[in-house]
C-alpha cells in the first residue's frame, strides 16, 4: 500500500474540565493527552493499517515519549521523529465553549517542535513516501514551513499526491507568513480537505459552489468539504458526492476533521471510490468524538467497518 507522510508539531493536550471555565484562572484540568493535528492524522491512518510516517520533534520528557509510544505502537514510522534534549515537548490547553467553540493556549514554536528538521532520516522518510499530508496548523514558523514545503517537493518530485487540510485557528491565522504559506502549499495540492468556512479563506467566491468550482480551477483534484456532524461533500470536475454524518454522542471534538482525513486519504490511496472513502472518513471523524481526548477515539479499520455495519442495520430497523 502507499505510503503517507506528514510534517508538523507533536504535542500534549490538557483540557479545562467545564464548559465556559477559564484558561485565566485557576481551575481542574484533564490530561496529558498525546495531541498535534499531524500525529492525529498520521495515527489514525497507521491504525487503519496504512504505511505512515511524521516528520517531528519532541522534547527528552514524558510528554514526548508518550507520543512516540503511541504512534509506535499503532504502527507508525517514527524514525524522523527527533528526540532534543533540553526542549520541552509542545503544549495545547483548551477550554470549550457552550456555544460549541474552543480556546486554545499553545506553545508549539517555542517547545522541541521548533526544531524539526529534514535531516537525514526525514529524507529516508520522503524517499519512500508516496502521498504528503500537511496540516495549516504545522505552518507555525519559518522553519517548519521550509520543512513542509521541502517534504512536498520531495514527495511530488518522484511522482506522489499532496492533501492539504486548512486546520487554522484563529490563533494561529495572523501569524507572520501563514498566509503566504498556506498559498504555497495550495498551489501543490491535490486534495484539499477544508472545514466549512475554511473554503473562503482562499477564494473570493460568496457561495460554497462558487467557491468549490474555483478550487478546482486552480488544478486541484478534489475539494471535501468537511461539515462536523452533518458529514461531508466531496466535488471534482465530475461529480459530486454527499455523505451524511453518523450520530453519536460528542464528549470531545478536537481530533474529528484529522482522523476524519486520515479516513479519506486513506481510503483514496487505496483506490476507492469517493462514496466509500467519503462515507468511512466521516464514520472515522464520529468515532473519534466519542472520547475523551484527542486521539482516545481512533479506531481501528475494523472497528471503523464494525461501526459502520451498527449504523446501517440499526437506519434500517
Amino acid at each position: 500500500m502507499k505510503k503517507i507522510v506528514s510534517a508538523g508539531e507533536i504535542v500534549v493536550e490538557i483540557m479545562a474540565d467545564q464548559l465556559d471555565q477559564s484558561l485565566a484562572k485557576p481551575g481542574l484540568l484533564h490530561g496529558p493527552f498525546p495531541s498535534g493535528a499531524p500525529a492525529i492524522f498520521i495515527g489514525q491512518a497507521a491504525r487503519l493499517g496504512q504505511p505512515a510516517g511524521l516528520i517531528s520533534a519532541v522534547g527528552e520528557d514524558d510528554f514526548g515519549q508518550m507520543n512516540i509510544d503511541r504512534l509506535r505502537d499503532w504502527g507508525a514510522d517514527v524514525s524522523a521523529v527527533t528526540v532534543h534534549k533540553g526542549r520541552a515537548t509542545g503544549t495545547a490547553f483548551v477550554a470549550y465553549r457552550a456555544d460549541g467553540s474552543r480556546h486554545f493556549v499553545f506553545n508549539i514554536r517555542n517547545s522541541a517542535a521548533g526544531l524539526m528538521e529534514i535531516g537525514h532520516r526525514a529524507q529516508a522518510l520522503l524517499a519512500g513516501a508516496d502521498h504528503f499530508h500537511v496540516m495549516g496548523s504545522s505552518l507555525f514558523s519559518e522553519t517548519a514551513i521550509a520543512v513542509i514545503l521541502a517534504g512536498i517537493e520531495a514527495v511530488k518530485g518522484h511522482g506522489g499526491t499532496v492533501s492539504f487540510d486548512p486546520n487554522i485557528r484563529k490563533e494561529m491565522i495572523e501569524l507572520p507568513g501563514m498566509r503566504e504559506a498556506l498559498d504555497q502549499v495550495l498551489a501543490r495540492t491535490d486534495l484539499f480537505l477544508p472545514s466549512g468556512a475554511e473554503l473562503f479563506i482562499f477564494t473570493k467566491a460568496e457561495d460554497e459552489a462558487s467557491a468549490v468550482a474555483e478550487m478546482l480551477q486552480r488544478g486541484i483534484s478534489a475539494v471535501i468539504v468537511k461539515k462536523g456532524s452533518e458529514g461531508a461533500v466531496y466535488h471534482d470536475q465530475h461529480r459530486q458526492v454527499t455523505a451524511a454524518g453518523f450520530s453519536v454522542q460528542e464528549v470531545d471534538p478536537t481530533g474529528a476533521g484529522d482522523c476524519f482525513g486520515a479516513g479519506f486519504v486513506s481510503l483514496w490511496l487505496r483506490g476507492a471510490q469517493p462514496e466509500e472513502a467519503l462515507r468511512f472518513a466521516c464514520a472515522c471523524g464520529a468515532l473519534a468524538v466519542t472520547r475523551k481526548g484527542p486521539m482516545e477515539g481512533i479506531a481501528s479499520f475494523v472497528e471503523v467497518q464494525a461501526f459502520m455495519s451498527d449504523a446501517t442495520e440499526g437506519s434500517a430497523s
